[in-house]
């Protein structure tokens, strides 16, 4: 058989590594392309379901059930002043207390939800980066710890003049996150190593290291046998905003410029443009002469150090001191935080502020209802499931899917169709 006949060979197949990686940059660039008005449908339906739970949980609500078709006046009204009431309160716990005696106790809500953004809007920042770059960063978790760990033992070590003291303590914050981040984006780019599995290793491994930490004299408050640090002084601690009333500080006004500094970093510099080239396609990076290698480097270290920025909110502005606790669920919640922001620097802040404003009001609404503050958990997982889902979101609100025909041009050609068909 002549050479010009012989059948070839098939290509051989990506290998799985690729694969996976090629269908997670699909689904991570479906959410992250989804419209506004998924993203706000996505709360709404999350809002919506969290009501139902709320309504299901309230005495009134069950017992007015039992007489449903006999009066179902009272069913349905209990059902409004469970729900209504709930997420009254919620609002007033999260923005503005009308019931506050005095300008202070009026927006103190509001305060505390900007405080409670501060780590959210740090973090989500950071994971927003990795994730239009194409990488699954799941370790900020971690990585506020660690910062937390360096900028605290920097605030409660050494005694510097205030300014440079806090000064100092900031960027240890953010280099010790932006190390740790680093060691997965080294491993992911020298070895293929898969960033997911290396992120969530590297933040059970922070967990414990504070753990131990908090156990040695260098770390743990002299005289104490609880696993806490010295007190950070305030030579190294975030100015307050607002006066002692109030817990806000300078780490929130701090945010809002980091949250700046990537808008310029992806959207106007050579590094942005690199960052958002491998994300969209890396193959195509590569030939066009960018080191993906380096640029995944340089993604996990600047996402690591505004990981550890929201660290240094909490050790140096929020807590004043090291726990095991320090980074709560922050790192988790930003995950969320950066795809509801659709990882924009803008959006990510709204979309902190939005957590930051569930988180704080969680708790007016279970002082003043009685309400389970589980039910704000409930509410955040139902975004997550819905933002990860927008076919999901689109198919219940009966949204448009993007590049496809609107409903005016799926009308028309129904109704060109059903012309045709009566014709013939």
């Amino acid at each position: 058989m002549s050479e010009a006949t012989t059948p070839r060979e098939p290509a051989p197949a990506p290998p799985a590594e690729s694969r996976f990686d090629a269908a997670s940059r699909s689904v991570l660039r479906e959410m992250l392309e989804s419209s506004w008005l998924v993203t706000l449908a996505a709360v709404v339906a999350a809002l919506v379901l969290g009501g139902i739970l709320i309504a299901a949980a309230d005495a009134r609500v069950q017992e007015t059930s039992g007489w449903l078709f006999a009066r179902p006046t009272d069913f349905f009204g209990a059902i409004g002043d469970a729900v209504g009431g709930a997420y009254s309160a919620l609002f007033q716990g999260a923005v503005i207390n009308f019931s506050g005696n005095g300008f202070a106790r009026t927006i103190r809500p509001l305060t505390e939800t900007m405080t409670v953004a501060t780590p959210l809007i740090f973090a989500g920042l950071g994971l927003g980066i990795g994730f239009r770059a194409g990488l699954f960063n799941i370790g900020a978790q971690g990585q506020i710890i660690m910062g937390a760990v360096l900028g605290g033992y920097i605030g409660f070590t050494f005694d510097l003049p205030a300014a440079l003291h806090l000064l100092l303590a900031v960027i240890g914050a953010g280099l010790g996150g932006a190390i740790w981040a680093s060691i997965a984006g080294v491993l992911k780019a020298t070895t293929g190593a898969n960033e997911v599995i290396v992120t969530i290793m590297l933040n059970n491994v922070a967990i414990y290291l504070i753990g131990y930490l908090l156990t040695i004299s260098a770390f743990q408050r002299p005289g104490s046998a609880n696993p806490i640090s010295p007190p950070i002084p305030a030579s190294a601690t975030y100015p307050l905003l607002l006066g002692s009333n109030f817990r806000l500080h300078l780490g929130f006004i701090l945010a809002l410029l980091a949250a700046l500094g990537v808008w310029w970093l992806m959207e106007r510099s050579t590094l942005g443009l690199r960052f958002r080239a491998v994300g969209a396609n890396p193959h195509a990076a590569r030939t066009a002469g960018m080191s993906v290698p380096w640029v995944t480097v340089w993604v996990m270290a600047i996402a690591g150090g505004l990981a550890g920025l929201a660290g240094s909110a909490q050790v140096l502005g929020t807590e004043r001191v090291l726990t095991t606790g320090v980074a709560a669920s922050f790192g988790f919640d930003a995950i969320t935080v950066a795809l509801l922001g659709r990882s924009k620097p803008f959006g990510t802040v709204l979309a902190g502020l939005l957590f930051g404003g569930l988180r704080a009001g969680g708790f007016a609404m279970q002082a003043r209802t009685g309400t389970p503050i589980d039910i704000v958990l409930v509410v955040q997982s139902f975004i997550v499931l819905f933002i990860a889902a927008p076919p999901l979101v689109r198919a219940i609100f009966r949204l448009p899917t993007p590049g496809g025909p609107t409903r005016a041009q799926r009308r028309a050609a129904a109704q060109q169709s059903s012309v045709t068909a009566q014709e013939a």
